[in-house]
């Protein structure tokens, strides 16, 4: 019993009564306690038994077994003071199997303490190698400080960064058993499952050695316990690296000795008894499935549960990111030597496993807002101070690549992805607009308000271009903007044959009723009001625009047509009522025209220009052309002095019209004096002075013809005689001294004129044969 306590005091305390223990010295010393007490054949483990001294211990290889030791064997790396200390006395015994069930109950804590002993420590303590142990402990026992800086010591002796050299502990000359070494690899007792797993490798090397080619059964059997163990112990590795980012603290020790025990295998990888593939390849893929696991436990809800799904997952992905490279930063890469670039990699592992689950998420994205908040994610929100670019990683990060790990044909996609379905939307946003259209006005019957500047105007144009604009505004941070712009315009472009036809379809039946006119004039309005708000992506999208404003423009003239087939009819009948004996004595057809005309006046004056003045001037030239093509009818002559009466008529009513006509703006100013210089030429008195009054008529109207004059004379009475051969004769001369017409003043000669015959009755039948036969 006594040598049990023995051996327990050499092992923990290197043969040193302990005093009051430091807080580092303190940590070790348990982690050592505790990874020994995991194994199966620790005496915590078993019933205690009490044993006679030569049964409680195993003497320690004497030699260390050839290539046990690392190139840098000479160096020690992370020792602990204690290592250092004079070693207790050892008992020699005989030396026993290691498939004995009574094998090593102290003796592994004792192998177990020197292995740690040799594998771990830290950069400080690695210094503190060149104190004199005497002169250690008299500084231990004469720097014992409170427990709040013993805890903050260890804390900043665990930042310590390890070692990249070592030194691999004695291997034991005669290995455990099989099965032995696989419960310490199930009980994670590295330290002393990888010595006798290199003990066995040896033994297996050596007599592979000796056998040759000739190998025995047992040696093939051998070897396959060998792959089993080596596959128990990569599992065992792996699962520790994989699980190290989600429970770090519990890992650490742990760490060190993976950390080791693949740098070890990475140097023995081409010795007989290696597993295939890299032990660094394993290990960068435990890390990859570690953050795999990671990004999978993220929250994920589905469209039902959450609108905003996406966004909130991508939120929560983000935070999940910073905090883990944090801890990666702050505890786990401390757990191995720097060749290993442990921050580096667990970059690079996100930047693969986030690509891949970018991917996955693309495939259940159909809305357009997820479809953005994804693709901002990828190309702006992962690099930004959000995620990889956060204010606490910007130290180690200067020098990694954060892009995730996406083809470019990828991105192109789902760029694609996005326009299209900014068009979709914009598609179904525009029908939309057209119902809204319907259930507010055209359904009731509502009539349109007027703005402030007076003019009827719906309030589609701003939510169509509020629309537009909205999107194009978000899309500039996914670098889509002019794409996103000739998108909506062509989309847009579409649009007013859609409303035009659902248009007429609800409200044809309401003509001519004042509201459908007004509708009209709205539409119009609104429609012209929107091209000005897009004529703002022209110099981005400039035949994308110039397409949209020919729709636009087709629109709208179809709608002013409209407008003046409808005033044409509603003034046809009182303007062929003009000119008649019933006119001369009567005024209600002219009330009639009049209050057509001034109706007009007033839809014009809430129509936007240009289309007013274009309305008025078109219905402007119509009223003139029909009010004096009635002279050119033959359907009244003045008789009985009655010219004057007839002129003066035309005169009052002409400036009348004339007037509403000015105040409508019409761009056809010439017409204003045409009405006054017909008059003139009606109300002489003397037939003789008609002739002296042509000229007006001729300067302002190139058109006025022959025949147009003749029915002017009819019309005052005047059909035949000197006074009307001189007439014609004048107007012939004058013709010919007018300077260049100007085409554009087209009155007479759209007027129909009615051919008068009745001058032939009089004539002499000899001078029928000088009429031309054709």
């Amino acid at each position: 019993m006594a040598s049990v306590e023995e051996d327990s005091v050499s092992v923990h305390s290197a043969g040193r009564t302990p005093k009051e223990p430091l807080g580092m010295v303190k940590s070790l010393r348990s982690s050592f306690r505790k990874a020994a007490s995991k194994s199966p054949l620790s005496p915590v483990n078993k019933t205690p038994k009490t044993k006679d001294n030569q049964d409680s211990t195993c003497p320690p290889s004497p030699n260390p077994s050839i290539g046990s030791l690392s190139p840098l064997k000479n160096m020690s790396f992370f020792q602990k003071k204690d290592s250092f200390s004079s070693p207790s006395p050892k008992n020699k015994g005989m030396p026993r199997s290691s498939t004995d069930p009574n094998f090593g109950t102290n003796t592994l804590l004792q192998r177990g303490a020197q292995k740690s002993r040799s594998w771990f420590g830290t950069k400080k303590e690695r210094k503190d190698l060149t104190v004199p142990e005497s002169e250690g402990l008299q500084e231990e026992e004469r720097d014992i400080k409170p427990c709040e800086e013993e805890v903050e010591e260890g804390e900043e002796e665990l930042e310590e960064e390890m070692e990249e050299v070592y030194k691999l502990p004695e291997l034991p000359h005669t290995p455990l058993s099989v099965m032995q070494i696989n419960k310490l690899i199930e009980n994670e007792v590295f330290e002393e499952a990888y010595v006798n797993l290199l003990a066995l490798r040896q033994e297996f090397q050596s007599e592979a050695s000796e056998c040759g080619a000739d190998a025995p059964i047992t040696l093939a059997k051998k070897e396959k316990d060998l792959n089993l163990l080596y596959s128990e112990l990569k599992g065992k590795v792996c699962t520790i690296v994989r699980d190290s980012n989600s429970v770090p603290a519990r890992n650490k020790k742990l760490l060190e000795f993976v950390s080791r025990i693949i740098q070890e295998e990475e140097r023995r990888a081409a010795d007989l008894g290696a597993l295939p593939g890299s032990w660094m390849d394993f290990w960068r893929s435990a890390v990859r499935d570690g953050v795999q696991t990671k990004v999978d436990r993220v929250q994920l809800e589905t469209r039902d549960q959450n609108t905003s799904w996406l966004a909130v997952h991508l939120g929560i992905l983000g935070e999940t990111v910073v905090s883990d490279l944090e801890g990666v930063r702050r505890e786990l890469r401390w757990s191995y030597p720097p060749s290993f670039r442990v921050f580096s990699e667990y970059v690079r592992s996100y930047n693969a496993v986030l690509g891949r689950h970018v991917k996955r998420l693309e495939t259940q994205t159909t809305e357009k807002k997820d479809i953005h908040a994804l693709l901002n994610w990828v190309l702006n929100r992962y690099k930004s101070e959000s995620v990889m670019g956060h204010v606490s990683l910007q130290v180690d990060m200067r020098e990694e690549t954060v892009e995730l790990e996406l083809e470019p044909e990828f991105i192109t996609q789902l760029k694609d992805k996005y326009c299209n379905k900014v068009k979709e939307d914009m598609r179904a946003a525009l029908d939309n607009i057209t119902k809204l259209e319907h259930s507010e006005f055209w359904r009731d019957r509502k009539e349109p308000e007027a703005t402030e500047e007076g003019v009827l105007l719906s309030d589609m144009h701003m939510d169509i271009w509020t629309q537009v604009k909205g999107v194009i505004t978000h899309s500039r941070v996914l670098e889509l903007e002019h794409r996103v712009s000739c998108s909506c315009l062509q989309e847009l472009r579409q649009f007013p044959k859609r409303f035009d036809s659902e248009f007429r379809r609800q409200c044809d039946v309401l003509r001519p009723q004042r509201i459908w006119t007004q509708y009209h004039i709205t539409y119009i309005n609104s429609f012209s009001t929107l091209l000005e708000h897009m004529e703002g992506y022209r110099q981005a999208c400039p035949s994308e625009v110039e397409s949209l404003s020919n729709e636009i423009k087709w629109f709208t003239v179809g709608l002013l047509q409209d407008l003046q087939d409808q005033f044409k009819e509603h003034v046809k009948i009182p303007l062929r009522r003009m000119m008649t004996r019933k006119w001369l004595s009567n005024d209600e057809d002219f009330k009639v025209l009049y209050q057509g005309t001034d109706e007009l006046s007033a839809h014009c004056s809430v129509m936007k220009k240009p289309h007013s003045q274009e309305l008025a001037s078109a219905l402007h030239l119509h009223v003139s052309q029909e009010y004096l093509g009635q002279l050119m009818k033959n359907n009244y002559s003045c008789k009985n002095r009655k010219h004057e009466k007839a002129a003066n008529k035309i005169r009052t009513q002409w400036g009348e019209l004339q007037e509403l006509f000015r105040h409508m703006e019409s761009s056809h100013e010439w017409l204003y004096p045409i009405g006054g210089a017909l008059c003139d030429i009606i109300g002489q008195k003397h037939a003789s002075e008609i002739k002296n009054h042509l000229w007006p008529i001729v300067l302002h109207c190139p058109d006025f013809s022959r025949k147009h004059l003749v029915a002017v004379l009819w019309f005052r009475g005047l059909v035949r005689g000197r006074e009307h051969r001189q007439i014609l004769q004048n107007l012939s001369a004058l013709k010919k001294d007018i300077p260049i017409p100007d085409k554009k003043r087209v009155l007479f000669s759209e007027m129909q004129v009615t051919v008068n015959t009745d001058c032939f009755t009089n004539l002499p039948f000899s001078c029928l044969s000088f009429i031309p036969q054709n």
